[in-house]
């Protein structure tokens, strides 16, 4: 039996896709489209009409705040931890700008950074310490920055730098004081007995 040209059964078949009509042939070893005329267009394809985005546009109403803004009482307190890798992802920078933020409401507000969180609180840039290799590459460092020099606290585990990143404390942002490991649980413990707000900040 010759397979080029034997067909153990036709059957002429007609199926709509994506508004597209195609008549197909179905051979002894599948679908295949009958030559070069297998898909006829029945219905013209959607046109795009509304304008492009330009530069200066608004798609949402960015001035509408529904709820109030929060400041502090006299006293409260606020604390931001952080377990999770510097550049993995956005969450790290987000929660310190809602550190500064936290900070400008009137909270006394620390930041802890333990586990890979203390990646975070290091030194960083190329070719120099200090040097923006790109765009955003310091971005970190310098919301850090920001934070302690408007009267944040930041605080970063020494197991953390040692035991799993090989750095030392010299290796951190001047300002961001070293603590114990047995110091992250407490540190928490003291803000929870203090009803403080709490944002804790993991990736997985």
């Amino acid at each position: 039996m010759a397979r080029s040209i034997a067909l153990i059964e036709c059957i002429q078949i007609s199926y709509q896709y994506a508004n597209i009509d195609c008549i197909m042939t179905v051979h002894q070893s599948g679908c295949v489209p009958i030559g070069a005329s297998n898909r006829i267009w029945r219905k013209p394809m959607p046109t795009v009409t509304v304008p492009a985005n330009q530069k200066g546009d608004f798609l949402v109403d960015f001035e509408e705040k529904v709820f109030e803004d929060v400041k502090a009482e006299p006293g409260e307190k606020a604390l931001v931890t952080f377990h999770t890798v510097a550049f993995e992802g956005s969450i790290g920078l987000v929660n310190l700008l809602q550190a500064t933020r936290l900070q400008r409401k009137g909270f006394e507000t620390t930041v802890l950074l333990y586990g890979p969180g203390v990646t975070l609180g290091l030194q960083r840039g190329f070719p120099k310490l200090g040097d923006e290799a790109f765009p955003g590459h310091l971005a970190m460092n310098n919301q850090i920055e920001k934070f302690m020099k408007e009267g944040g606290k930041v605080y970063a585990c020494r197991f953390g730098l040692q035991a799993l990143y090989g750095h030392g404390e010299g290796a951190l942002i001047p300002g961001i004081r070293p603590i114990a490991p047995q110091d992250v649980l407490d540190l928490i413990l003291l803000h929870r007995r203090d009803n403080a707000f709490i944002l804790d900040t993991w990736t997985l």
